[in-house]
């Protein structure tokens, strides 16, 4: 169990409204990606942040309005994900492997919200919904020129053997995978991928 501690008083002036916002928010962002929905705590958040427990609820008045704040995907995270069929198809499998890996496991202003959503999908409905839309989006984008039904389960197959890729390093920590280097799962996961896009 964790052990939440007080924050220290905090000396000097204190930021404005948006700013500490957005303090908390970063706080709140990382918070849920490292310890998951049910493991996070306003109070916790709010040590993080360096601001006083009412703060946050200023702002978000329970754990369940905060993580929805949490979890708005950037769009840049959007558009690395669009842009993976651009290119020829002989490396599709390639860069969908790594973009998977970039996006939960690169840039924290991508990766954390990503993280946010897929740890809080487990003990969440809301978070479960919107991983679900996020994932469904991307397949309707893979798939727009054969929108067939094949194409849509062979990008949906790609799309859980991927989900389960991060869980094993992010979520459940298998040590092997923990230790792989990313361009090592891109050599030994891309021709899979490709198999399944690409029959």
């Amino acid at each position: 169990m964790t052990k939440e501690s007080t924050p220290a008083p905090r000396r000097g002036r204190r930021p404005g409204p948006n700013s500490t916002r957005q303090l908390v928010l970063d706080a709140a962002r990382a918070r849920f990606a490292s310890d998951g929905f049910a493991g996070t705590t306003i109070r916790l958040v709010a040590a993080d942040a360096g601001v006083d427990v009412a703060q946050v609820m200023q702002f978000f008045r329970s754990k369940d309005e905060l993580f929805a704040a949490v979890m708005a995907i950037p769009a840049s995270a959007l558009q690395r994900f669009d842009a993976l069929y651009e290119g020829p198809d002989e490396h599709l499998g390639e860069r969908v492997v790594r973009a998977f890996l970039a996006g939960w496991e690169g840039i924290a202003e991508e990766s954390e919200p990503l993280m946010a959503t897929l740890r809080g999908a487990f003990v969440n409905d809301q978070a479960r919904e919107q991983l679900r839309g996020f994932i469904q989006s991307r397949l309707l984008t893979g798939t727009s020129d054969h929108p067939d039904p094949e194409a849509m389960l062979r990008s949906g197959l790609a799309a859980s053997l991927l989900v389960g890729m991060v869980v094993g390093r992010r979520i459940i920590g298998v040590p092997i995978l923990v230790a792989a280097e990313s361009e090592e799962l891109v050599r030994i996961v891309g021709p899979a991928i490709q198999k399944i896009l690409v029959p």
